[in-house]
């Protein structure tokens, strides 16, 4: 998907997703999934946010952990 050239009507603000917090962590997501249709590629304060995934042996911690010393952070 280019997200340069995807249609932004069709795709849904992640700041207009309400979660009820009091309820069970599966009706949360249902909730979720419903509001925001599609969960890898939405609108957050009309910026268009494309989620994707790499075919890789390297995990999210490993990468998130490689990020924040990258930033100085320990």
């Amino acid at each position: 998907m280019d997200l340069r050239t995807v249609d932004r009507s069709k795709l849904k603000d992640i700041n207009d997703v309400v979660i009820d917090t009091t309820k069970p962590c599966e009706e949360r997501i249902r909730s979720y999934m419903e509001q925001i249709e599609n969960p890898y590629c939405y609108l957050d304060n009309g910026i268009v946010v494309g989620i994707g995934y790499a075919d890789t042996q390297v995990s999210l911690h490993e990468r998130l952990k490689s990020y924040a010393l990258s930033l100085g952070m320990k």
